[in-house]
Parts: C-alpha cells; sequence; structure tokens
C-alpha cells in the first residue's frame, strides 16, 4: 500500500475538501517520485532573501507533505534552521525527488549525482537552457543522457514547479499554496501558473495537481496525461500549451484519457507572431494551429481560444458535476440574451435540449401564455424570483437536458438577490451542472451573493456562457 488523496465524501458540499491522507493500493508510476515523494532534496537551498532557493525550501517546510527536506548547499551548515549537506551524496537517506535552482551549467553534473544517488525524480527549476540558444541546447542533451542512465524522470527546466494540493507538497516558488480540489492545471508558461492561481484563490477554485512543466526536457504532455488518468482525485484536466513535444505521445494519452476525463487546452501561437514568441519562450516552435485542432477534435480534447475561457473552464469543471452530454437548457427573462447563449453553444458544438411533452406541460402550467413554448425558455420579462426557481425545478428535471444556463437581465421588476437565493434551493435536486450568468452592472452586484457562497451555482456576471 502507499499513501494517497481521500476522495471528497458525496456528503460534502463543493469546495470543502481537505487534506487526507488514505491508504489504497496502486502500481508505482514513474511520477510517484515527483507527485507523492517520500523524502526531497533542494539543491541550490539558500538563506538569501528574496531568493528561488530559499522560497522554494520555506513552501516545502510550511506545507507539510509528510517527507522530510534536505538542503542542499556546499556553502552553508544549515538553511532557515535546518542541517544542510555539501552534496546528495552526503545525504543520510535517499530521497525520491531532487528540487534543482543552481546556474545551468552545473544542471547535468547535478542530474548525474541524482542517478549515482538513486534519486527518481528531479524538478528542474533553473532557466538558461534551450531558450537561450545551442550552448542551452547542449545542456539539455547532457542532462537528457545523465538521466537516462537511471530512469531518472525530470520535470523542467525552466518551470515554476509541482504542487500537490491534496498532499501538501508544493515544491515551487509560488507566493501562495494552492487550494485542493479536483482539477489538474499544467501549464508551460509559469507566469501563467502564478496569474491563474492568485484568481483561483479568490474565485474559491481548487486544483488536485498544480503543475509547471517548462521546457519539457523529458517528461512531456503525454507522461502527464498518463499519470492523472490514474489519480482517482483528478477528474478533469486543464492544459496551457505552446509546443507539443512528442505529438504521437500527447495524442495516445489524449484520446485514451478523454473519454473518462474532460481534457480543456489553450494552445499559443495561433499567428507567425506567436509562433516566434513561443520559440523565443520554450526553445521549441508551436506548429500548425490548424493541424493541432484537428487532431485534438480526433483525440475528444476540446480546445478553447482565449484565455478568460480557459478560466471560465477550470471554474466549471472545479464546482460543477459533468453535464453528460452536450445538449442545454437555457432559462432566461428577455429573448436577445438567449439567442446569444443559443449562438455560442452552436459554435461551440453543443446544441440545444429538445424539450420533452412533459416538461412543455408543466411550463405551461406556471408561465403566461406567450412564454416562448421551445429551448432557450423565455419567461418573459416580468419574471419574479418564483417564477424563475419554478420553471428551473421543472426545466432540470427534463430527461434529455445535460445541462442549463440560467440568464438575468435587469428589469425594472427584477430582483437579482432573491432570483438567487431561490435558484441556490434547486441546484441539488439534479446531477447537472447549472450556470448563471446575471447581466448588468451595479444593479448586479451585491455583497451577499457571492459565488463561493454557494458552490453549485457559477455566477457569471456581464456575459452569457455557454457549456
Amino acid at each position: 500500500m502507499e499513501p494517497g488523496r481521500a476522495r471528497e465524501l458525496s456528503a460534502d458540499p463543493p469546495g470543502s475538501i481537505t487534506p487526507t491522507t488514505v491508504f489504497r493500493y496502486r502500481l508505482r508510476h514513474p511520477l510517484n517520485a515527483i507527485f507523492a515523494p517520500k523524502n526531497i532534496a533542494v539543491v541550490g537551498a539558500t538563506e538569501k532573501a528574496g531568493s528561488v532557493g530559499r522560497t522554494l525550501l520555506w513552501n516545502l517546510i510550511s506545507n507539510p507533505f509528510g517527507g522530510t527536506v534536505f538542503p542542499v548547499n556546499p556553502q552553508h551548515a544549515s538553511v532557515l534552521g535546518i542541517k544542510a549537506y555539501p552534496s546528495l551524496a552526503a545525504l543520510p537517506g535517499q530521497v525520491d525527488l531532487a528540487v534543482i535552482v543552481t546556474p545551468a551549467p552545473t544542471v547535468p553534473g547535478i542530474i548525474a549525482e541524482c542517478v549515482e544517488a538513486g534519486v527518481k525524480g528531479a524538478i528542474i527549476i533553473s532557466a538558461g537552457f534551450k531558450e537561450s540558444g545551442a550552448a542551452g541546447t547542449e545542456l539539455e542533451r547532457q542532462i537528457l543522457e545523465q538521466a537516462r542512465k537511471g530512469k531518472l524522470r525530470i520535470i523542467g527546466p525552466n518551470c515554476l514547479g509541482v504542487m500537490s494540493p491534496l498532499t501538501g507538497l508544493n515544491a515551487t516558488f509560488a507566493s501562495t499554496m494552492a487550494r485542493p480540489g479536483h482539477v489538474a492545471f499544467i501549464s508551460q508558461s509559469g507566469a501563467l501558473c502564478t496569474a491563474v492561481l492568485d484568481w483561483s484563490l479568490n474565485e474559491n477554485v481548487g486544483f488536485s495537481a498544480f503543475v509547471s512543466i517548462g521546457s519539457m526536457v523529458d517528461v512531456g504532455w503525454g507522461d502527464l496525461i498518463d499519470y492523472l488518468s490514474g489519480d482517482s482525485q483528478t477528474t478533469s484536466i486543464v492544459i496551457y500549451m505552446e509546443t507539443v513535444g512528442d505529438a504521437r505521445s500527447f495524442l495516445s494519452a489524449a484520446r485514451e484519457v478523454a473519454l473518462t476525463k474532460p481534457i480543456i487546452i489553450l494552445k499559443a501561437g495561433r499567428t507567425q507572431a506567436a509562433t516566434q514568441a513561443a520559440a523565443s519562450h520554450t526553445g521549441a516552435l508551436t506548429g500548425s494551429h490548424e493541424v493541432f485542432d484537428a487532431a485534438c477534435h480526433r483525440s475528444g480534447v476540446l480546445p478553447v481560444n482565449r484565455i478568460d475561457e480557459l478560466f471560465s473552464m477550470a471554474e466549471v469543471l472545479a464546482k460543477q458535476p459533468l453535464p453528460g452530454g452536450p445538449r442545454l437548457t437555457i432559462l432566461t427573462n428577455a429573448g436577445g440574451p438567449g439567442v446569444l447563449a443559443t449562438d455560442a453553444l452552436i459554435s461551440d458544438g453543443g446544441a440545444l435540449t429538445k424539450l420533452a411533452p412533459q416538461t412543455l406541460a408543466a411550463l405551461n402550467q406556471i408561465l403566461p401564455g406567450h412564454w416562448s413554448h421551445s429551448n432557450p425558455v423565455d419567461i418573459l420579462g416580468d419574471a419574479d424570483p418564483e417564477r424563475y426557481a419554478k420553471a428551473l425545478e421543472i426545466a432540470a428535471q427534463d430527461p434529455d437536458s445535460d445541462g442549463l444556463l440560467v440568464i438575468l437581465t435587469p428589469q425594472s421588476m427584477t430582483d437579482p438577490t432573491l432570483t438567487a437565493e431561490q435558484l441556490k434551493r434547486y441546484t441539488t435536486i439534479t446531477n447537472k451542472p447549472i450556470i448563471a450568468s446575471w447581466m448588468g452592472g451595479s444593479r448586479q452586484r451585491h455583497d451577499d451573493f457571492e459565488p463561493r457562497r454557494y458552490p453549485h451555482v457559477l455566477l457569471s456576471r456581464h456575459r452569457c456562457p455557454g457549456i
């Protein structure tokens, strides 16, 4: 048996996940050394204020992951009050993971030390590799040559690091720890990782894994998708990608995993200028965007085009049950937003629910005679909170509906806060996602109604999202 992550109890509301250790049988995966290490060495740990080496060490010791941390620095007897060692060979015991924050030219030698010491996982934070030119490319070749001698798996270089929030592992130099959840986030940009992290804390979005993959000298998209497929705590995977790397590995893993876990990808490099920018960032070309999109669709992967879509997807997947299919029921008090939402839905490959006869009959009983009698369900501009609630209860029970979008626009008789309170009661009657879009400005804002208080309902102001 090995320590693992406990699945959230079904009785607990979303967002109530806490780090818990359980035991379960599972075959040992090579990446366990990175995501579930028993002991960690920080090579380049230092006490210098504001340094990456200090921040990394502090993050590891202030977020207990259940193991021991060994600072490695030949210039110091101790770091942050912890005994330091001059080399990996001098450590009192074997470590699973080495986190390396030393200058690029020193890294190939340190990787050789890792292999000699029996280390099975490494995270190379350091920059200055293929993104810097031919000399950096040669350093990466040397690193990979040494790593293969000992079956050492490497994330990076030029990355932020790795978090496993459910177990307390924070092997990054980010300023804070991600919340625990069930969405895995993988990014080729460390800076985007910190932006997503900052956003997620404010929006109460949690993660099962939070990975900055960097230049992918070894571990690539396919490796990570394969690993996360076997993680019971990961229900969906969200990716920011600049370069594909090993396309065959990525597509093979994605094709298999997307059948059971949604994979959402924002692929950078749609234009020639962006392709050149990505090359200067990671040292690799992005490839044809059209070919990538076609490959994603064949593999069941959902590509998105904007960063706000990636954020929205992460939030929906974190706080909502997964839809069983593409059919959406739209409930609105205005026709125009319903039409716009329909356009967005169909354009993205979704479909409108064809309302069942019993649903139409039930809606006829509670709605004015001139309601739309179709989907989108226009319950008219004078809809009060009670009409919204009754219509939602009926629409949510339609057997052909896979999810619901509730739109509210500010009419003179509209009560946005009370309507939200009424809808909250119906969010647990079905295992379908329900997205609320409260359109408008100051009239739609209320300090007592925030999405984090009602984790079953997503409140999206100013826009009409589709599933």
